[in-house]
């Protein structure tokens, strides 16, 4: 049985995991759960799981729960978050799930990593952040990162039994979000409303509207180098409208292999929890027949600046992908609570990548205060 510590258990891919730990009881035990405010939910999954450790955004609720469950270790805040990501130290085997939004995600990784930890990984931030901090400290611990995103799974998937070095290119496919069809002109007026109207998937808040601005693919372009040590120049991306072929890998004798499956989280879920086997999970089939065809086009970084950004960023190195990041943060949240524009997001990233100060070589502090900074200046600016 397999002990995890869930970090974000009320999000999109902490409820997910869930339903695949309900599907599977005699395979996972939730030793750990982390919530930031939904605390009603949080309440609901500790009597259901019975988790000994549980942490939460503010000292308020975690008072709350010590109130309702005395048998229960109750944390807050990052500590909180450390203290989760560390439970029980002597267990190296716990497996620790990051679904965590934002660059809170980081610290708790590299602690899981340092007792000798795996971490299946949602939270893209963490490599996107820290990626060179991060693969120093797996090859020091000897642990392993388990992808979560469907492109990075089915990246993942491809490369079983193949050699890194034969890897010509990759290929991650992007929806091309809730406003593929609209031309630039047509961004002026769009709402948060409009914004979060995805077509193909059900994700957080956040992630929706990255996705929207192509901010969400830049990401996974950034991790899929430091996940599978692909030169930036040779990881492509491509609009594929149907989001069943998740991503592909053309080797160098031209052959491409595809991972293909219905849009649904659980799978690449389930394929890191079960890892290196495979189970049964509630993901439907594909009908090829009824599904008829597979589309591609172009994705053009004039019409999506947002993932010319993380391409630039990864380029310079040292923080600036921790610029990007942090000022894409700032944005969409300032988007969220309509005190910009859906176009100001670019704005206030360009703004940020070219202003913000660089270092060549960050270590952990280095990134953590320059996304302080960089969040800093951009809410005196806009608010």
């Amino acid at each position: 049985m397999k002990r995890l510590c869930l970090l974000g258990a009320t999000g999109s891919i902490g409820n997910q995991t869930l339903d695949i730990v309900r599907e599977n009881p005699s395979e996972f035990q939730i030793v750990v759960l982390t919530a930031n405010r939904r605390i009603e939910n949080l309440i609901n999954l500790i009597h259901e799981f019975k988790p000994e450790f549980v942490s939460v955004g503010s000292f308020e609720d975690s008072q709350k729960l010590k109130s309702l469950f005395s048998q229960v270790e109750v944390g807050f805040g990052d500590e909180g978050l450390k203290t989760a990501a560390t439970w029980n130290r002597n267990d190296s085997a716990m497996l620790v799930v990051n679904a965590l939004v934002g660059i809170v995600g980081l610290v708790p990784t590299i602690e899981a990593i340092r007792l000798g930890r795996d971490v299946a990984l949602a939270n893209k931030e963490t490599l996107v952040v820290g990626g060179e901090i991060i693969n120093e400290m797996i090859k020091q611990h000897q642990t392993k990162l388990l992808p979560i995103d469907s492109e990075h799974s089915a990246i993942w998937q491809c490369l079983n039994g193949e050699e890194p070095k034969k890897i010509k290119r990759l290929i991650i496919t992007a929806s091309g979000g809730t406003f593929r069809d609209y031309l630039r002109s047509h961004l002026m007026n769009v709402t948060v409303e409009d914004a979060l109207k995805h077509p193909n998937w059900s994700m957080g808040n956040k992630i929706t509207i990255d996705s929207a601005t192509m901010m969400n693919k830049g990401f996974e372009v950034i991790e899929a180098h430091h996940l599978f040590g692909v030169d930036i120049d040779h990881i492509e991306t491509v609009i594929h409208r149907e989001s069943i072929i998740h991503s592909m890998v053309e080797f160098i004798d031209h052959s491409m292999i595809a991972q293909l499956s219905d849009h649904d989280m659980r799978l690449p879920i389930s394929y890191a929890l079960f890892f290196p086997s495979r189970c049964v999970n509630p993901v439907k089939s594909i009908d090829l027949v009824k599904l008829g065809k597979l589309s591609f086009e172009a994705l053009s970084f004039e019409r999506y600046p947002c993932l010319n950004f993380a391409y630039q960023a990864l380029k310079k190195g040292g923080n600036a992908p921790a610029i990007l990041n942090a000022a894409n943060e700032a944005a969409v949240d300032l988007f969220l609570n309509h005190k910009i524009t859906f176009l100001q997001i670019e704005t206030i990233i360009y703004e940020a990548m070219n202003q913000s100060h660089h270092i060549q070589k960050p270590n952990l502090e280095d990134l953590l205060m320059t996304d302080r900074s960089v969040k800093k200046d951009i809410y005196q600016r806009y608010t």
